[in-house]
């Protein structure tokens, strides 16, 4: 299992940050340091997501972790 700890900024459609954890309370722990180092704003998103591996989250959530023209490319 993994867990990765996201920083996107919406607005700008691009990832801020990103870190893998083994153990899903360093994960969570990492995630409130981040949501006060990065303000927790509106346009920013903090998560930890969990999967069996980053190939699958690279499945199911990757607005995170691609371009918008990537994204944009899939579609196509």
């Amino acid at each position: 299992m993994t867990n990765v700890l996201v920083v996107y900024d919406r607005a700008a459609g691009r990832l801020l940050h990103e870190q893998e954890f083994e153990h899903r309370r360093d994960a969570f722990s990492a995630r409130l340091k981040a949501e006060r180092e990065f303000g927790g704003g509106t346009n920013v998103e903090v998560v930890v997501l969990a999967a069996k591996s980053r190939d699958d989250l690279l499945r199911t959530h990757a607005r995170y972790f691609l371009t918008l023209d990537d994204l944009a490319a899939r579609i196509a």
